[in-house]
């Protein structure tokens, strides 16, 4: 597959793209690329829809954005402008590992169907700092609020070992390099560490995007690895809860936070039935 460009909400955008038909649009996260989609798009094209993926903002060779803007409502409009870019109708949908299923639970309602792996919807996350287990398994996120976490995480192994923690037993070599490819430069790894920064309110909001509507308006699949190292599995209780009618959550056995990577069959089978087969 082949890096194209776009333009999109003043951002020059990479991505990568397979098939014709309706747009499945897949958004990554971090530590992570546009190829963490490689066993996903030959089947949504197989399926008949046009898989794109985009290097999110600041993941080279997209661009680090002039505004410096990562919040939420910064990625959400990211989300909109693509869809109306690329030429995405009211058949299209949307795909989201980790910080890319942020912006796909806030744009569902946009889109014919959403699916989320790895992150629970909004609604779910409260509390989730004053979990013991949980606070050691985030300690990257609060290092991230500090002035040592560019040199801490450009070190050599730091990102490595992250994947290593989150997926236990996955060989992520293939995907080590497109990471180191993508966030060697400083100003991207910068960038990839500012939306950690936005996220806690380190960095405040910009200001220059719509507020993010609170809640989900359109139905869900949400998957979680049952060995998730990131984000326990147990955040999948009482998912459903906190997302509209007609959603679903699933739990992948013997999966990590890289599901979709690890047991790509299975992943793929749960999506494309989600689904259904293009308009």
């Amino acid at each position: 597959m082949e890096i194209r460009t776009i333009h999109a909400n003043g951002v020059e955008f990479a991505y990568l793209s397979l098939g014709e038909g309706p747009l499945a649009l897949c958004l990554h996260g971090f530590p992570d690329t546009a190829h963490t989609w490689r066993h996903l798009m030959p089947a949504l094209a197989e399926r008949g829809y046009r898989a794109v993926a985009p290097f999110l903002r600041g993941y080279a060779p997209t661009e680090v954005p002039a505004d410096g803007a990562y919040e939420d409502a910064a990625l959400v409009a990211d989300v909109r402008a693509l869809h109306e870019e690329l030429g995405g109708g009211d058949d299209a949908v949307v795909i989201g590992h980790d910080w890319g299923a942020f912006p796909a639970y806030a744009t569902a309602g946009r889109f014919r169907r959403a699916v989320t792996l790895a992150v629970p919807p909004p609604g779910s996350l409260a509390g989730l700092f004053l979990d013991y287990e949980q606070l050691k398994r985030s300690f990257y996120i609060f290092l991230f609020q500090t002035a040592l976490a560019e040199t801490a995480a450009a070190r050599p192994g730091f990102i490595d070992n992250l994947w290593r923690d989150w997926s236990p037993g996955y060989d992520a070599s293939e995907d080590l390099e497109f990471v180191r490819r993508s966030l060697g430069d400083p100003a991207n790894l910068s960038a990839a560490i500012g939306y950690y920064r936005a996220m806690l309110g380190t960095t405040p909001p910009s200001g220059r995007y719509p507020a993010v509507e609170r809640g989900v308006t359109g139905p869900v699949l949400y998957l979680h690895g049952s060995q998730d190292g990131c984000l326990g599995a147990d955040l999948v209780k009482g998912a459903l809860d906190h997302l509209p009618e007609g959603s679903r959550a699933e739990q992948v056995a013997g999966a990590g936070h890289f599901l979709h990577l690890e047991r790509p069959a299975e992943v793929n089978r749960l999506i494309l039935d989600w689904l259904g087969p293009a308009s």
